[in-house]
């Protein structure tokens, strides 16, 4: 029989938007998955049916088409393992379930919220690692028949072996070691019937071949009972390994107020995706190259041992670094497209490749080209505090000058600047500063070489008429 083929998968619940975090992992599966030409997978985890929503599957299933991260198996592209909604697969986990009641190896569990609350305090308190008392594993049948009668609905408790070390080579984390006396019975099955986190995901990734489960380390004590679990069952333990988890700044998990956002917040901003794959890939895991590449290229350099074991920082700057490399490398009729109609609106259709080669150095987002489209295009300025000093503090005489010789040279500022510099002796930031702020309002942005040719003649006239008017008035008061 050949060996069955490498697969990895990405197993979100669709109980609201994707985040960074989230992306991360699939993205570091797919990775893996072509690295190793094997099988990337999409399963939805949606059987907590009160915070799942149709919704949410189709938009996690949107950010994923967006970010170029393809599944060759799973929802929405189908597969042998069918069907890889968690929900519609309640007969399966059934026939575990009673497999495992046969066996004698699960239970019914009558307790309550409140009463395991209380144990766990009782626990904590004396120094003890919370674990489940075992207060009915020995009800008799009888017992249990007589309970349900009554109105009571159980849940189902796996039957965790006493006095066994539970074992596993952790691929990211290296060997691990868990006492299954820490652990305890658990629950497998909630009382509405339905199953618990640890049975139908290490039960789908037995059954639907996965070989290698990456995921974060918050799963890492998870682990030993699902190998407990497909142990009990005879069914393949895939590998394991468990990524650092994404911080903040603080040190705390990533949230909204360290600039974490939905990937559809980021689709929404401009974000390129090959922007946030680039980064993703770096957040915990180094490459020997620190090129912009495609997803190919990331997957060709991804390896497991190049995971880090320590929290993983996000950083918006370096988010920042690789949107404006992507920038960088799009093509013209790329920008001009993710420029979005209110540059279109502003732009004449003969200056678009003009445009778009003027200001790529200076935009990381469609906002950053709608600024420029209307400081070069608009009749008003609005320059900024900086702008209008630079201007107040110009030597005298010289925006006259810029009035007189822009007749001369209307679209090459080179000539204009140095035209200037030989009628008034002004040079260096003294002439460059005031002049980039009359004709920008700004003291900063793309070169005036680019800048000028699009301002064009009669709007460059009436922005040096203006700020000279202002000056004649206020030196006159």
């Amino acid at each position: 029989m050949p060996p069955a083929p490498f697969k990895t998968r990405f197993a979100p619940s669709p109980t609201g938007l994707l985040h960074l975090g989230n992306i991360r992992t699939a993205l570091f599966n797919l990775l893996l998955a072509r690295r190793q030409a094997g099988v990337f997978l999409l399963r939805i985890e949606d059987t907590d049916l009160d915070r799942s929503h149709a919704d949410h599957t189709a938009a996690l299933m949107l950010d994923l088409h967006w970010l170029g991260l393809a599944w060759q198996e799973g929802e929405g592209q189908g597969g042998e393992h069918a069907p890889y909604l968690q929900s519609q697969r309640g007969p399966l986990y059934q026939h575990y379930f009673s497999l495992l009641e046969q066996q004698r190896l699960a239970y019914p569990c009558f307790c309550s919220d409140r009463q395991l609350g209380i144990e766990r305090k009782t626990q904590l308190a004396a120094g003890r690692p919370p674990r489940y008392s075992g207060r009915c594993r020995a009800l008799t049948t009888a017992q249990v028949e007589e309970r349900i009668r009554a109105g009571e609905l159980p849940s189902l408790r796996f039957r965790v072996p006493a006095a066994l070390t539970v074992e596993f080579e952790d691929r990211v984390r290296g060997p691990q070691r868990f006492a299954s006396d820490d652990i305890g019975d658990f629950v497998i099955r909630r009382s509405t019937g339905a199953p618990a986190f640890f049975f139908s995901n290490a039960i789908d990734d037995a059954l639907m071949g996965v070989t290698f489960a990456l995921r974060g380390e918050d799963h890492l004590t998870n682990t030993p009972r699902q190998i407990l679990l497909l142990e009990a069952l005879a069914l393949p333990v895939p590998d394991y390994g468990h990524i650092a988890l994404v911080v903040g700044p603080d040190g705390a998990p990533l949230a909204k107020r360290h600039g974490s956002r939905t990937v559809r917040e980021l689709r929404d901003q401009g974000f390129f995706p090959a922007a946030i794959t680039n980064y993703l890939a770096r957040l915990g895991h180094t490459y020997s190259d620190n090129r912009f590449m495609s997803l190919d290229e990331l997957a060709a350099g991804f390896e497991v041992a190049r995971l880090g074991r320590a929290p993983a920082h996000f950083d918006e700057t370096q988010l920042l670094h690789w949107q404006h490399e992507a920038v960088h490398r799009a093509s013209d009729e790329e920008l001009w497209a993710w420029m979005g109609t209110d540059v279109h609106a502003l732009v004449p259709a003969d200056a678009r490749r003009a445009f778009v080669e003027a200001v790529r150095a200076n935009v990381w987002f469609p906002v950053d080209a709608r600024k420029w489209a209307r400081i070069v295009y608009s009749n008003e300025l609005a320059p900024t505090a900086a702008a209008r000093e630079a201007i107040r503090q110009a030597p005298a005489g010289l925006f006259g000058e810029a009035l007189r010789l822009i007749e001369r040279h209307p679209d090459d500022f080179k000539s204009l600047s140095e035209a200037l510099k030989q009628a008034t002796g002004i040079k260096g930031r003294n002439l460059f500063q005031p002049l980039r702020a009359a004709l920008t309002g700004e003291l900063d942005g793309p070169e005036m070489v680019k800048l000028l040719p699009l301002i064009g003649l009669e709007r460059a006239r009436h922005r040096f008429q203006i700020i000279g008017n202002q000056i004649t008035v206020k030196s006159e008061k």
